[in-house]
């Protein structure tokens, strides 16, 4: 997909405009306000609608009834799934460590937990937007959110024809590495079908394909013990060629495409490439034609106490792909069997979304984060431009700190556009959702919020403590001690184990006196 000419999305990167929510899109769309009052539904490929997606820009903002503003009112970015930041960070704090500030990034902790959001009774998305008021006075939350379809009840799906890069460099013997890849994999082994392949490609100092796109046949059969012996008999060995086996790995899903069938390249690894390429982009340069020409897709997934998070990320992102991180057999298993469909299959590609302020409300508004995740706001229709994308089961939050105008009482406040291409026809289809001011009167950390609704508010604020925001809050950002007791509020308020391990790292962050 084109990107512009330095490195970012689309034709050309506003480093200081503020970007951008909201969802991708599918065939059915609902949007809903907080109270189920202010939605809309559509399915119209190409065509813009509404004003407010044409609002003139502004030059400065004051907030009063001059009615200056931010300098644009659209903010467009590409869907984002990844949650390997929070997984890596949970993983660090565990270890009695601080992570990385460049590694921290907010979306994909909100994007970690599960929010209840309605879903489709079809082949497509819902569209959720709600809100409530913060304590920073004038400014509210903003919660853009989707939903896929879950998988059929019955299991049916298209098959699957899965490449395995797998990382056997010398890193990648330390416990917690290769032997939890080796385990990872003996899990899907399970979950497949009679009509699903893989292929097996490793890599060190070089690439090697130890087993070609095979069909895994039935369940207990002489074919599943031969992948299996593969799987059990890796070992580390030197040094990370990442380049050479992202290469081979491809190659091999290439020679082993089927149609009609998802193809994809699951690359499991540290990320610590030190020999041969090892920038993102030049190695997937290498691999641009079976990308494109092939619609095949990268899944990377993360291991080991020091990773690359940000090649893995970058390589990801260039890969139309996402990421996730697993520390534990129990998280393992998550990825590799609970949500096998949604990090295999897909529902949307290229899928951008394009959030329009209404100037009559709006003084000023703040995506939080999906920072490397920025489209030119001209750009959303052009559908060469790289978008996210999203399988099954998925779905996608992100949240706006909005400050509305002095004296607004009602109109809308923002509207959101989802932009997307159909999977098999590669046909654009758009979807919309809204919320008006009477929507976001309620006070965020009230019980009478949604419980997901603060969850996501923690998890946003506790990444911007940890990254490299922390010497400029969010409008209405508590401190981490705070922050910790909202979180062990919210364990008992949802009982969700994943709340839990939430509140546990930011008691964490607290404790390593992070915040004052």
């Amino acid at each position: 997909m084109r990107t512009g000419p330095d490195g970012s999305r689309g034709t050309r990167r506003r480093a200081t405009a503020v970007l951008a929510a909201a969802l991708a899109g599918g065939l059915l769309v609902t949007g809903c306000s907080a109270t189920g009052t202010s939605g809309s539904s559509a399915d119209k490929a190409g065509r813009a609608d509404g004003p407010a997606a044409s609002a003139a820009p502004r030059e400065s903002d004051s907030g009063d009834d001059g009615k200056e503003g931010p300098s644009d009112y659209r903010s467009t970015f590409a869907l984002d799934v990844d949650t390997a930041s929070y997984g890596y960070a949970r993983r660090t704090l565990a270890d009695g460590r601080l992570p990385d500030a460049g590694s921290v990034r907010p979306e994909e902790f909100v994007n970690s937990f599960r929010q209840g959001y309605p879903r489709p009774t079809g082949n497509g998305f819902s569209v959720t937007v709600d809100g409530a008021r913060t304590r920073d006075d004038g400014w509210r939350l903003i919660r853009v959110g989707l939903a896929t379809a879950q998988p059929p009840a019955d299991g049916e799906r298209a098959p699957v024809t899965l490449t395995f890069v797998v990382d056997i460099s010398g890193s990648m013997g330390q416990p917690g590495r290769l032997d939890l890849v080796r385990s990872s994999l003996s899990q899907l082994l399970g979950r497949l079908r009679a009509d699903d392949s893989i292929a097996l490609v490793t890599f060190s100092g070089e690439a090697r394909t130890v087993l070609p796109m095979t069909r895994l046949g039935i369940k207990g059969g002489p074919v599943r013990e031969e992948v299996q012996d593969a799987v059990d008999t890796l070992e580390a060995t030197d040094s990370t060629n990442l380049g050479a086996g992202i290469t081979t790995g491809y190659a091999t899903a290439v020679k082993g495409a089927r149609p009609g069938a998802t193809n994809r390249v699951v690359l499991l690894s540290d990320a610590l490439a030190n020999t041969g390429e090892t920038d993102a982009d030049a190695i997937l340069d290498r691999v641009a034609d079976a990308r494109r020409e092939h619609g095949i897709t990268l899944f990377g997934v993360g291991v080991g106490s020091d990773y690359g998070d940000a090649l893995m990320e970058r390589l990801a992102d260039k890969g139309d792909g996402h990421t996730s991180y697993v520390s534990s057999e129990d998280e393992a298993r998550k990825v590799f069997t609970e949500q096998l469909p949604a990090n295999i299959e897909l529902r949307a590609r290229d899928a951008k979304a394009q959030v329009a302020f209404d100037q009559d409300t709006v003084a000023d508004f703040r995506l939080l984060g999906y920072d490397d995740r920025r489209v030119a706001d001209d750009d959303f229709r052009d559908d060469s431009v790289d978008g996210g994308e999203i399988g099954p089961g998925h779905t996608v939050t992100a949240l706006y700190a909005v400050r509305l105008r002095a004296g607004a009482r009602s109109g809308r406040v923002a509207k959101a556009t989802v932009r997307w291409l159909d999977p098999e026809s590669r046909k654009p289809r758009e979807a919309s959702g809204d919320i008006a001011v009477s929507s976001l009167g309620g006070d965020l950390w009230s019980k009478e919020t949604s419980p997901r609704l603060r969850v996501d508010a923690v998890a946003a604020y506790f990444a911007h403590r940890l990254g490299e925001g922390a010497s400029e809050p969010y409008p209405g950002e508590p401190g981490l001690p705070e922050l910790s007791r909202r979180a062990a509020g919210l364990t008992s308020a949802t009982e969700d184990p994943d709340v839990t391990e939430l509140a546990d790292a930011v008691r964490s962050a607290s404790r390593l006196r992070l915040d004052d």
